[in-house]
C-alpha cells in the first residue's frame, strides 16, 4: 500500500481504490463463500463489502493492513438470513463438522472458527482482522469448537486426515491416478463401504461402492475418454477440476468439479458439480493445452 494511493482513493479516485483492494478480492470472495455456502451470494457480498469499504474509507487510518480492514468489512453484508443452512453446506463440500451440526455458534464465533480452522490464519492475524485481542480470539475459538462438537452425533467414524498431510496427499494422489487412468475398480477401492456420490443441484445420489461403481462405469462409457485433473481445495477439502479432451486436439475443456470428503485413509463422499462455471471461483482455467 502507498500513501499516495490511499490519499487518491480518499479523494474519490476509484482506480486508486482498485489498486488497494484488487490483490485481496479473490481470497476475500473465497472467505465469504465458506461462510454463506453460495458462489452467487459470495460474489454479491464481495461487492457489498467493497462498497462498504469505499464508503468507510475516511475511517481507515492505515494502522492495520488493507487486507485486515477488508476482512472487517465483510460483516457489513453478512445478514443472518444470508448464511447457508446446514443442508446446503453439505452439498458444497464443507468439512463434516459444518455439515452435521444442526445449529451454529454466534456469528463472531463462527467467523473465528472459519478464519482459524478452515483458512488457517494465526490467532494474531485473526485478532487484527476482528479488532480484538489474541486471548479473545482463543476464547471464541474454544467456545465455537465446543459448540459444534457438542452437537455432532456420536458416529464413531474416523477423522479426516489433516489438510496437506502425507496421508491426505497419498489418498488424493491415488484418486487422481485412478481417474486419469480410467481405473474404475481402483477408484471404488478407495471408497468407504457407505460412501456417497452426490451431484448437486441434481437430485442424483449413489450410496455404497457397488452403486457408485456402476454409475462411474456408465459415465466413463458415455464420455469415451478419461479426464485430466487439476488439484484445488474447496472449503478446506481436497478437490479437482476435471477436464475432457477435445477430439483430435491437444485442448481439454472444463467439465466438472469434484470435492472429496475423507475418512481415515478412504473417501467417504464425492460431491460432483457438473457446472464448470464454478471453476473461476477456484482459480481453475477454462481449458488446458
Amino acid at each position: 500500500m502507498t500513501e499516495q494511493a490511499l490519499a487518491r482513493a480518499r479523494a474519490g479516485d476509484e482506480e486508486a481504490f482498485r489498486e488497494l483492494t484488487d490483490p485481496y478480492q479473490h481470497e476475500l470472495q473465497l472467505h465469504i463463500y465458506r461462510i454463506v455456502g453460495s458462489a452467487q451470494d459470495a460474489e454479491d457480498l464481495l461487492q457489498e463489502t467493497l462498497l462498504a469499504a469505499w464508503r468507510a474509507l475516511e475511517q481507515f487510518e492505515g494502522r492495520a493492513s488493507v487486507r485486515a480492514w477488508l476482512y472487517r468489512n465483510v460483516g457489513v453484508g453478512l445478514k443472518p438470513n444470508r448464511l447457508a443452512p446446514a443442508g446446503r453446506l453439505r452439498h458444497l463440500g464443507h468439512p463434516p463438522v459444518f455439515r452435521a451440526a444442526p445449529a451454529r455458534p454466534p456469528r463472531i464465533q463462527r467467523a473465528v472458527l472459519v478464519l482459524r480452522d478452515v483458512l488457517g490464519y494465526r490467532a494474531g492475524e485473526v485478532a487484527e482482522m476482528l479488532e480484538t485481542s489474541e486471548a479473545s480470539v482463543n476464547s471464541l475459538l474454544r467456545r465455537a469448537r465446543a459448540a459444534f462438537e457438542s452437537r455432532l452425533p456420536a458416529t464413531g467414524r474416523e477423522r479426516a486426515p489433516l489438510p496437506n498431510s502425507k496421508l491426505e496427499r497419498d489418498i488424493v494422489g491415488r484418486f487422481a491416478e485412478t481417474v486419469e487412468n480410467g481405473d474404475i475398480d481402483g477408484m471404488v477401492a478407495l471408497l468407504t463401504d457407505d460412501a456417497w456420490l452426490t451431484m448437486p443441484p441434481l437430485p442424483h445420489a449413489y450410496l455404497g461402492r457397488d452403486a457408485i461403481g456402476a454409475f462411474l462405469r456408465g459415465a466413463g462409457e458415455r464420455r469415451g475418454a478419461p479426464m485430466r485433473l487439476v488439484p484445488t481445495r474447496a472449503n478446506g477439502q481436497p478437490a479437482f477440476g476435471g477436464y475432457l479432451s477435445e477430439p483430435e486436439t491437444d485442448v481439454a475443456r472444463a467439465f466438472s468439479l469434484f470435492v472429496l470428503t475423507l475418512e481415515g485413509d478412504h473417501i467417504s463422499a464425492i460431491t460432483w458439480f457438473a457446472d464448470s462455471g464454478v471453476f473461476r471461483q477456484f482459480g481453475l482455467p477454462r481449458m488446458l493445452r
